[in-house]
């Protein structure tokens, strides 16, 4: 049976209403409500006093305010998940384990990916954008070959077109299309010379163009998958600050405020533009392309990295409890060889003394 902890406070009408639903659910997913008033501490104020009435079950927490739907799903997950660790613990591979009291390489390896997942995902993400950054700077210092593997490689996921990515060491930061509308700003084709047409030669001229010493010399990623991956890792950062303690945020939010306007603004550009024309003409401007890049790498980050945290959250509880069981086990087995050993000593200790009290005879002297 999973235990169920309600944080409330006397005379709220919604931590009644959230006790009778409970009740309600007990036939469907039977539980032991433990019921705490946070009045009676301060820090349980601190920490719950704007969010009443909280609901924990097992690893899982809902914070007000939350739906009937949400508080049975919420219960589901936390009897599931003591099922599933009921099966874990019980299962024949580790009562092989506790039988050999083993603790395997892949054991290690995936306790320690449990722990430091969200290192790498950071690691992964900075080394990834220095890639990108490192082709302008190999530009600039003369290595234009080293420059053009990293540009042929992340041109593999990225268009790379010059009006549409940010450069480094030059004039201006970006050099966008005059039909963007940008004031203040050259144009990228009255600074490179080159075509900013929608024929084949244009966009591949586009692509394949590095920059020089005037205009400076381009990221190998977009301006918008920069902002993308930027708002990853500014998310991937904060969640490391909070101890990963930062909730999921509902699909619903996700959609709109990370999918909504990168779709909206990368689509209507999209289909504007040769070979499909379908509206007037618009090119983006390297504001619009950064801000909804960044708004869904940050949000998509924050609607994903906690459901891993959830699952990590479970596999460290469970190689926990499998390593401390198999630690048990050889401990047990230490004690029983030392006693097994003490035995002996004991035992031989009584017969030599044994040996030594008994008299000698006669021919024993000689």
């Amino acid at each position: 049976m999973i235990r169920v902890r309600l944080y409330r406070r006397k005379e709220c009408h919604l931590c009644d209403q959230v006790i009778a639903d409970l009740e309600s659910v007990r036939a469907i997913i039977p539980h032991h409500l433990e019921i705490v008033d946070i009045d009676s501490s301060p820090a349980l104020q601190r920490e719950y006093g704007l969010d009443i009435p909280v609901v924990e079950a097992g690893v899982y927490r809902l914070r007000a305010p939350f739906t009937m739907e949400e508080l049975k799903m919420t219960l589901s997950a936390a009897r599931d998940r003591e099922r599933h660790i009921d099966m874990v613990e019980n299962s024949p591979a580790l009562e092989e384990a506790r039988r050999v009291g083993g603790w395997s390489g892949a054991d290690r390896f995936t306790y320690w990916i449990s722990r430091h997942y969200l290192a790498l995902f950071n690691l992964f993400v900075i080394l990834y954008l220095g890639g990108a950054f490192l082709a302008p700077a190999l530009m600039k210092a003369g290595a234009e070959t080293p420059a053009s593997v990293v540009y042929r490689a992340y041109s593999l996921v990225c268009h790379q077109l010059s009006y549409r990515s940010i450069f480094l060491f030059g004039e201006q930061r970006f050099y966008p299309r005059a039909a963007a509308g940008v004031e203040g700003l050259q144009t990228y084709a009255q600074v490179s010379g080159n075509g900013e047409g929608s024929d084949a030669s244009d966009l591949y001229t586009a692509r394949i163009f590095p920059g020089n010493e005037i205009m400076g010399y381009k990221v190998a990623l977009c301006e918008r998958d920069v902002a993308i991956y930027g708002g990853i890792l500014m998310f991937g950062l904060l969640f490391s600050l909070v101890r990963r303690r930062l909730p999921a945020i509902p699909w619903y939010l996700w959609i709109l405020v990370g999918i909504i306007p990168i779709a909206v603004d990368g689509v209507s550009q999209l289909i504007s533009q040769p070979p499909f024309s379908i509206i007037p003409f618009r090119e983006s401007t390297p504001t619009l392309r950064i801000l909804t890049g960044w708004l869904f790498g940050f949000f998509t980050a924050w609607f994903g990295y906690p459901m891993v945290e959830e699952t990590m959250a479970e596999t460290r509880q469970i190689m926990g409890s499998k390593w401390q069981r198999i630690q048990s086990l050889v401990t047990r087995e230490e004690c029983h060889s030392t006693n097994q050993i003490l035995f002996v000593i004991i035992h031989l200790t009584s017969l030599i003394k044994h040996m030594l009290s008994m008299p000698l005879s006669p021919g024993a002297v000689g």
